[in-house]
């Protein structure tokens, strides 16, 4: 199988422009979800990510841990400088959610990355550590760089 690349926001549903009030005649088109993945080793605690394209709207972040890190470790995801999850402490081989830290900016970074590609940084502390591997995985929602996940009327 071989991979294809196609440049976005794509929008899918059965019904392009709404021309009535009921179902089947009201637009139902949605922008699609992606998702992008980095593997990561006890020996780089500091790293690039992803970058995620302007006007992104991010769902979920999680890390999954494959190899127990040898002491307790934290994982985050930031953005520039606002961290947009909170250090989640990783003890075993799991799969650990990363909620949107409770704060204005990571949660208006979470609702759009902004007008430029953004780039998504992470983190990984722990105390001397020998083992440990995970994966972060970020999902989202692909829209254009001003955020809006339908075109214009002027672009219908």
């Amino acid at each position: 199988m071989g991979f294809a690349t196609h440049l976005g926001p794509w929008l899918l549903g059965t019904v392009k422009n709404t021309t009535g009030s009921t179902a089947g005649t009201i637009r139902n088109m949605g922008a699609t979800t992606v998702s992008q993945a980095a593997n990561v080793v006890f020996g780089t605690l500091t790293g690039t990510a992803f970058v995620l394209p302007a006007g992104a709207q991010i769902t979920s972040m999680q890390f999954i841990t494959s190899t127990v890190f040898s002491a307790a470790t934290t994982a985050k995801l930031t953005i520039g400088a606002t961290d947009i999850t909170a250090a989640t402490t990783v003890t075993s081989v799991a799969p650990y959610a990363l909620a949107v830290a409770s704060t204005s900016g990571a949660t208006a970074l979470a609702l759009n990355v902004g007008t430029t590609d953004a780039v998504v940084s992470y983190t990984l502390a722990g105390t001397s550590l020998s083992t440990g591997a995970g994966t972060f995985i970020i999902t989202y929602v692909v829209r254009d760089s001003s955020g809006n996940a339908n075109p214009p009327a002027n672009q219908q």
